[in-house]
C-alpha cells in the first residue's frame, strides 16, 4: 500500500514530492466511505468534469485535480512530462487527500492513461482499495501514429504534423500560447467532437487548452507515443471496470477501446453513437450513469 504521506497543502493546492504544486477541487464530506477521482485528459484540465459532477452522488466525496502542466497547476519540470510522473502524482493526491474508504477511477484520455501506469506502478493500491474503474476515450497503446481519421496520404501527413507539434511544443519558449480563441475553436471542434456540437462545450474545452503550459503539454504527447500498457491492464481484471468510446472519436477510436476491452473481458463495453472525443460533453449523462453504477457497486 502506497505510504501516507504529510499533508501537502489544503484547499485546492497540493505540493507533490518534487516540490510541484498541482490545483486540487474536493467536494462531499470528507468521512464519506467512498471517493471518486476524476482525472482530466491531455491538454484539458479538472474543468472538463464540470457537466458530470452534479449527476453524482452527493454521499460520495469527489477529487477533480489539474495534471501538472495543465489548468492552475504548475509546468511539468524538466524530465517529469511523462505518464508514469502523472501516475506517481496521482498515488500522491490519494495518499493525502483520500487516505481511507474505497476508491472509483475515472480517467477521461490521458487521465486514463494514467490509471493504467497506476495499475503498473501502485497494483497494491488496485488491490486493496479500488472499487470500480471508468476507461473514457483512452488507450493501452498505439498512441504513436494518430491519423486523426483520414485515409490514405492524409492520414500519413496527419501522423506526422502530429509528432512535430509534439516536439515544437517542447521547443517552445513561452508559457502560453498565442491564438486567439476564436481561431482555436474550429480546429478543437473538429478534432475533438463529433455530431450536434455544443458552441459552449467547444468554448469550454478551447479556454482549457489555451490554458495549458505549452512546454509540459509537448512533452506527455511525447510520451504517450511510448504508452504501451496492455500488461498493467490485468491488475485490473478483477475490478469492476467500463470502456466508454464515441464512434466518432478521432484522438482514441474505436480499435483503442475494443483493445482494452479485450484484455478487460468483464469490463462493460459501451459505444456512443455520434459522439467524438469528448464524451464527458457530448455524452454527460451516459459517463454519469456509468460512474453512478460503479459507485454503487464499489
Amino acid at each position: 500500500m502506497t505510504a501516507v504521506v504529510r499533508r501537502r497543502g489544503v484547499g485546492h493546492r497540493f505540493v507533490t514530492r518534487d516540490g510541484t504544486a498541482l490545483h486540487v477541487d474536493s467536494r462531499g464530506p470528507e468521512d464519506a466511505s467512498k471517493t471518486v477521482l476524476l482525472v482530466h485528459a491531455w491538454t484539458q484540465d479538472h474543468t472538463e468534469w464540470d457537466p458530470v459532477l452534479p449527476l453524482l452522488p452527493p454521499d460520495v466525496r469527489t477529487v477533480r485535480y489539474d495534471h501538472r502542466g495543465h489548468g492552475f497547476s504548475a509546468p511539468a519540470g524538466p524530465g517529469t512530462a511523462t505518464v508514469a510522473q502523472l501516475a506517481d502524482d496521482l498515488a500522491e493526491l490519494i495518499a493525502d487527500r483520500a487516505p481511507e474508504g474505497r476508491l472509483v477511477l475515472a480517467g477521461h484520455s490521458m487521465g486514463g492513461m494514467t490509471l493504467m501506469a497506476l495499475a503498473e506502478r501502485y497494483p497494491e493500491l488496485i488491490r486493496e482499495r479500488v472499487g470500480g474503474v471508468a476507461f473514457v476515450a483512452t488507450s493501452c497503446s498505439d498512441m504513436d501514429r494518430l491519423t486523426l481519421g483520414l485515409g490514405g496520404r492524409a492520414g500519413n501527413v496527419a501522423a506526422r504534423t502530429d509528432k512535430s507539434l509534439g516536439r515544437a511544443l517542447v521547443r517552445y519558449g513561452k508559457d502560453s500560447l498565442p491564438i486567439p480563441a476564436v481561431l482555436a475553436r474550429p480546429a478543437t471542434k473538429w478534432l475533438a467532437f463529433g455530431k450536434k456540437v455544443n458552441r459552449a462545450d467547444v468554448r469550454h474545452m478551447t479556454a482549457q487548452f489555451l490554458r495549458a503550459h505549452p512546454r509540459s503539454v509537448g512533452g506527455f504527447r511525447d510520451s504517450m507515443t511510448t504508452h504501451d500498457r496492455r500488461a498493467a491492464l490485468a491488475t485490473l481484471k478483477t475490478v469492476p471496470s467500463v470502456v466508454l468510446v464515441g464512434d466518432r472519436d478521432r484522438i482514441t477510436p474505436m480499435h483503442h477501446a475494443k483493445v482494452i476491452a479485450n484484455e478487460l473481458p468483464d469490463a462493460e463495453f459501451v459505444l456512443f453513437p455520434g459522439a467524438g472525443h469528448e464524451l464527458t460533453y457530448e455524452r454527460t449523462h451516459g459517463v454519469a450513469a456509468r460512474l453512478r453504477r460503479l459507485i454503487e457497486s464499489a
